[in-house]
């Protein structure tokens, strides 16, 4: 029931956002050099890595690390990057990744390949079984501003919830913090 409820409103979004899409795409590619996308690598379900598309907010030249690992992530940001990150914009090219199914609309948010800490936490507690979302109930509650073990806490807390009912809160609270920018640091 998850998958094809995914499938259907990933198809719809990109269907409605596919103008918009265009344009954030080539606001991207003439306002820095390099590619409109970043393909990140990131941890999927039962910890396989997976390749995940962004709107590139970040120079080329940006190390790959967590944004709070960088001395100081708006050294780093391109013209249009502020904005795309501010409102989530970045974040709508991972439709492509829940249409191939690496991808659930909510979910724990992706780790970095090299974020260590945060998958062995989540392997610990068998959260690396459920699918990664767009968003998730630690992103609600609170996004950039949680520390490693009390994401992995809300992640475990969606494990023991997770139902339709409780997704579509999930994905109205996104769009409610969305909205009004919170809990974006950079």
């Amino acid at each position: 029931m998850k998958r094809l409820f995914d499938l259907c409103l990933a198809a719809c979004a990109t269907i409605v956002l596919a103008v918009p899409i265009l344009v954030v795409a080539l606001l991207v590619k003439v306002t820095s050099p390099g590619p409109a996308f970043y393909w990140s690598d990131r941890i999927g379900r039962n910890n396989h890595v997976f390749r995940m598309p962004k709107f590139r907010s970040m120079r080329i030249d940006t190390p790959a690390v967590a944004t709070h690992l960088l001395g100081n992530p708006d050294d780093y940001l391109t013209p249009v990057g502020s904005f795309l990150r501010k409102t989530s914009l970045d974040e709508v090219p991972q439709l492509w990744s829940i249409l191939i199914g690496d991808m659930s609309f909510v979910g724990p948010r992706p780790a970095l390949f090299n974020q260590d800490d945060l998958i062995a936490l989540r392997t610990a507690q068998g959260v690396h079984e459920l699918a990664p979302g767009l968003t998730g109930w630690a992103q609600v509650n609170g996004r950039d501003e949680l520390p490693i073990p009390q994401k992995v806490a809300f992640d475990v807390e969606y494990m023991q919830r997770k139902s339709l009912c409780f997704d579509l809160r999930i994905l109205w609270l996104t769009f409610v913090k969305v909205l009004g920018r919170d809990g974006v640091s950079h």
